[in-house]
């Protein structure tokens, strides 16, 4: 519990932009061949250039995964942090586990031609996110200095579609 009589702690508020201007929206669409799962993808210098041509200079931009078992997150590009991140995965939803999702005797509602067993990967999805939103300023996302922007595989090898939209002015 706080006391009433507890320091407050010191904000700094900043204002980087305050001006009427009209909005511009694009949207791009990243196209990603993955080999594997979990797999990242570092896309972050191509959602940095999509801002650039987009000559927003303040603004947001976000990225989206159309893909329930391939995520969007921001973290540190290091390879030993990846494998780590690759091993928290697997040891939250094994693939090896037994999932209702991937037992097509049972399962009647989304199904196709060339379904595969992936409950594991919708599992991992669920501790991740489809999206992430990063705030433009002076014409480039707002990252911090080792902040990276990933596509997460986390199913079998095939084509991603990441979206890309940028609004600001």
């Amino acid at each position: 519990m706080i006391e009433q009589g507890a320091a407050a702690l010191h904000v700094h508020r900043r204002s980087l932009l305050k001006q009427e201007a009209k909005a511009t929206v694009t949207c791009e669409s990243l196209e990603i061949e993955t080999r594997g799962a979990p797999e990242f993808h570092d896309i972050t210098d191509d959602v940095v250039a999509i801002v650039a041509d987009s000559g927003v200079t303040f603004g947001q931009v976000t990225v989206f995964s159309s893909h329930t078992t391939a995520a969007i997150r921001i973290n540190e590009n290091e390879p030993l942090l990846l494998r780590d991140m690759a091993r928290t995965l697997r040891e939250l939803a094994p693939s090896g586990a037994y999932y209702e999702h991937n037992d097509f005797g049972r399962r009647t509602v989304n199904m196709n031609p060339d379904e595969c067993a992936n409950g594991h990967a919708h599992c991992q999805h669920l501790f991740l996110a489809s999206s992430e939103t990063v705030p433009v300023i002076d014409g480039r996302p707002a990252l911090g200095e080792y902040q990276r922007m990933f596509l997460i595989e986390l199913d079998h090898p095939r084509m991603r579609k990441v979206l890309v939209t940028v609004v600001g002015c």
